[in-house]
């Protein structure tokens, strides 16, 4: 009996789903198409299988793997079959697999382990990562690698240029690269340790560690030679830092990474942002900008000139809500250039500058030249310097709008940061019309929060009162990977240059007396915003505090102000 007709049979797909699939001719099996569509559940799925079949339907976190039994299977039969041998039966060996319809492969699983195979079915997502567990990132490739003839003695031997080029290292970039795009990682690091690296992902905005083998270790010099071979660096320069691009071909469309490479202590250090360059862009309506700030500053952003800021630390999603605003106004009759350090998306209809510091294409440089290509609205990616600062404001004062960032720990901190790179206070304050401050909060997983009841003394001074009935906490399932979250969502604060704000600029007025006339503006903090997501049941009390840190807190700010005093 085949997949679809298990499926059909049980109503689970109709004829016409089956019909669409085929045409879109995925190789993919039908059934996991299917599930990637959404035409179905994988449990859906499973649970018919396990019916229709009798094989038992299992979660593979429960699992209790038995090392005898892992044993019996090398690990690179597990991982090129995405098959994991867990326990023993009698005689018979039980192996967790997705897909009960290979035949073939259990054969072969039958003649490699010398007995006689009995499956289990797990969710194809959850198998992988118990798989990882329990043979290492790229595992099999490594026991692979270490099984060549010669190869061993070719790491110990430092021949990192011609083992780079070894198909076994290329296949394990690749594996390391496409592993972290599908954990939906912002950026992979590999750290030398004096016994070998470690791998870490950031996820969600927090490093996760990465289960490795110590195979690893002894390749490590090969890995990151592959790595500087795939974005066109000096493989044999090991001494100074290094900066590149990789272009990813993968089956989930093209990506692009970037690459820095940096000698440390015990080796090179690599770190490598992802990017899915085939990732639509948002518009300005979907970033979720609270109401109260979505409707001045989709004004804003269309007034005819005037510098608008955007600021955060590195991976607060400045980037993303610049790009939106873009989208939001470019059109035909609007000419909009960017400057930026990387292009990191392309945005058809936006004419996008790539800074080249070595040849002296600097943002001040760059932000000069576009001025004589008569642009309508400018992205300056990022405001680093006084060069750029008054070549920015220029920009401005000459009848453009002007885009940028800034990194500062709150909105009103972007008057005073102009200021100290040596802007004259009635420039900034004249030129600048509104700034936008943001953070990213984790999102909690919806499958697992669980409501509880908050007390009054366990939470901030500053946190709306009276308290609600009901909060919501992060537990952990196999959803969210048993973090408690599930993707991340912008909490921001919005300054919008009015009359007390830019007198206050002038008179070099200090952190309190600014944040004061802004209140007196109707400024909301950063951290109000954060509470109405708690409220809301999109994150946590804690995920807000971790963000926002004392710079928001009400204590924090008097204290500020006594001692400016």
């Amino acid at each position: 009996m085949q997949p679809f007709e298990i499926l059909l049979g049980r109503g689970l797909l109709t004829s016409d789903d089956v019909e669409r699939l085929r045409r879109k001719g995925e190789e993919l099996p039908l059934d996991q198409a299917a599930v990637d569509a959404r035409l179905v559940t994988e449990d859906a799925v499973l649970q018919a299988y396990s019916e229709e079949l009798c094989i038992p339907y299992i979660e593979p976190s429960r699992l209790t793997v038995d090392q005898r039994a892992r044993d019996c299977l090398t690990a690179r039969a597990i991982d090129r079959h995405q098959a994991l041998p867990y326990a023993f039966d009698g005689e018979h060996l039980l192996v967790a697999v997705a897909d009960p319809f290979r035949a073939d492969v259990f054969d072969e699983l039958r003649m490699l382990s010398g007995r006689p195979i009995r499956i289990v079915l797990a969710r194809r997502e959850e198998l992988r990562r118990a798989i990882k567990e329990h043979v290492g990132l790229g595992g099999g490739t490594l026991e692979e690698m270490s099984a060549k003839s010669g190869v061993e003695a070719a790491a110990d031997d430092a021949d990192d240029a011609s083992l780079a080029e070894d198909a076994s290292v290329m296949r394990l970039v690749n594996e390391l690269l496409s592993d972290a795009f599908s954990r939906r990682a912002s950026d992979v690091h590999i750290e030398p340790t004096p016994g070998g690296a470690t791998i870490r992902y950031r996820i969600d905005g927090l490093l996760q560690p990465e289960l490795t083998t110590s195979e690893l270790n002894r390749f490590r010099l090969a890995i990151v030679s592959r790595i500087k071979i795939m974005a066109k660096l000096n493989i044999a320069e090991r001494r100074l830092p290094q900066d590149g691009r990789i272009r990813l071909h993968l089956a989930s469309g093209e990506k692009d990474v970037r690459v820095s490479i940096i000698p440390m202590l015990h080796g090179e250090g690599v770190v490598m942002r992802l990017l899915d360059s085939q990732r639509s862009v948002r518009g300005i309506d979907e970033i979720e900008l609270p109401p109260a700030i979505a409707t001045p500053f989709n004004s804003l952003i269309r007034s005819p000139h005037g510098i608008i800021l955007v600021t955060g630390p590195t991976g607060s999603g400045k980037t993303t809500t610049l790009y939106a605003a873009l989208a939001t106004l470019r059109s035909p009759q609007t000419k909009i250039v960017t400057i930026e350090d990387p292009v990191e998306y392309e945005l058809p209809g936006v004419n996008q500058i790539q800074v080249q510091s070595k040849v002296g294409l600097t943002f001040a440089a760059g932000l000069r030249s576009v001025l004589r290509h008569d642009p309508d609205i400018i992205l300056v990616g990022e405001i680093r310097d006084e060069e750029t600062a008054r070549s920015a404001i220029q920009a401005a004062l000459t009848g453009h709008l002007v885009f940028s960032t800034l990194h500062t720990n709150d909105a009103l901190g972007a008057y005073t940061r102009l200021i100290d790179m040596g802007i004259e206070p009635y420039l900034a304050a004249g030129t600048v019309i509104g700034v936008l401050a943001q953070r990213l909060v984790r999102r909690l997983c919806l499958h697992c929060r669980t409501p509880y009841a908050p007390i009054d003394a366990e939470l901030p001074l500053d946190f709306p009162r009276p308290i609600p009935r009901v909060l919501w906490r992060a537990v952990g399932c196999r959803e969210c990977q048993f973090t408690g979250y599930s993707g991340r969502s912008a909490v921001f604060e919005f300054v919008r240059s009015a009359p007390s704000i830019r007198d206050a600029c002038q008179r070099r007025s200090n952190a309190a007396e600014l944040h004061a006339a802004a209140l007196a503006a109707g400024f909301e903090p950063l951290r109000r915003d954060g509470w109405n997501k708690v409220l809301e049941g999109v994150t946590t009390i804690e995920e807000v505090d971790r963000v926002s840190g004392a710079e928001w807190d009400p204590a924090a700010l008097q204290e500020a102000t006594t001692s400016d005093a």
